[in-house]
């Protein structure tokens, strides 16, 4: 790894390690300060909830990793103004009102180590919190003064709240197809790390083919990290992974280990899993893990997470060469490799 000073990082082959990431933060040290410090500003708020929740949730762990591929895309891009600190911000608290209303849907009371807000706040409270970042990133986008960008993002929240829906309607169903997992999940994650990538390159005037490129690259990482997500809530520890183990389970989710261990497991285990999908609960959740682990499952949802990052790298290939670029090269591999 060549020194951070000199703007340079290892080559895409390399592993994507915790010291990559790092390296990765490093790169974007000065410019994720400013994000970090215009999130703290624009949360401000008369109402003291609002303060209360929003900085809690906003200083919970998270990775940052939807505003760095901003900054990155717009850097790559060869960006040299301050609209990307913006646009960064903006991404993330509409990520941040995505996770406060997903913890209320799911009734989930753990979050990345710590407890979630609507498990000390109540469900009301952060609901409405969620509509006020939601609110809030729309004030700053218009400030950013660009129609495109607006149509994009807006288009974003709608396709975030479709998704949101989508994932609904196939709680507690043990016969959802692969092809309907993907909508989902192409609607309710990956569309947030496309526009990131998306109004990056944007705000630097690039042109339409850089355009889609990075909007490639987005998709392709954001289905790579959802798929690991989900990978994970079969094959982590609630202290590496920073929620309860086998939430997908006990909310009656049907994700990709499932749903492939349902097409080519024996069929009493496919009933045994098909009860556990309908109850939803943690009951079964030994024998789950042993008839996916025993069909391969865990290993087909790796492989395709490692296709899509794959995708991912060669969407960038009309970009420059530069520190940036391998950056986002790294997270694309940080993205299928990371523990946690």
């Amino acid at each position: 790894m060549a020194a951070i000073a000199n703007k340079k990082l290892g080559t895409p082959q390399d592993s994507a390690s915790v010291n990559d990431f790092k390296a990765v933060q490093s790169l974007l040290k000065s410019e994720s300060a400013a994000v970090d410090q215009l999130i703290l500003h624009r949360l401000s708020s008369d109402v003291v909830l609002i303060n209360q929740l929003g900085t809690y949730i906003i200083n919970s762990g998270g990775k940052r990793l939807r505003p760095m591929i901003v900054l990155l895309s717009a850097l790559a891009s060869g960006y040299q103004e301050d609209k990307h600190i913006l646009l960064a911000a903006v991404i993330e608290f509409i990520h941040t009102a995505t996770l406060l209303h997903d913890d209320v849907v799911d009734s989930s009371d753990m979050r990345r180590g710590k407890a979630t807000a609507n498990d000390i706040w109540g469900n009301d409270a952060s609901v409405l919190v969620g509509d006020f970042l939601y609110s809030r990133a729309f004030e700053m986008m218009v400030e950013v003064g660009n129609m495109h960008i607006m149509d994009i993002l807006s288009h974003t929240t709608n396709n975030i709240a479709e998704g949101e829906v989508m994932q609904l309607l196939n709680i507690n169903d043990p016969d959802i197809s692969e092809q309907r997992y993907d909508a989902v999940i192409r609607a309710k994650t990956a569309i947030l790390f496309e526009a990131a990538a998306r109004v990056g390159c944007v705000i630097a005037n690039q042109n339409d083919e850089v355009e889609q490129a990075l909007a490639n690259y987005g998709q392709h990482l954001g289905v790579a990290f959802q798929l690991v997500d989900d990978l994970l809530d079969y094959s982590s520890s609630s202290e590496a992974l920073g929620k309860n183990v086998g939430d997908d389970l006990a909310e009656g989710k049907p994700t990709l280990p499932l749903i492939h261990a349902m097409q080519y497991a024996a069929s009493s285990d496919r009933d045994l899993l098909s009860a556990a999908i309908r109850s939803g609960g943690l009951e079964k959740i030994d024998e789950v893990i042993a008839i996916i682990e025993s069909t391969g499952s865990l290993a087909y949802t790796s492989q395709r997470a490692s296709a899509e990052a794959e995708k991912a790298k060669q969407a960038l290939s009309p970009l420059p060469q530069s520190a940036y670029k391998d950056a986002m090269m790294i997270l694309a591999d940080f993205s299928v490799q990371r523990a946690y």
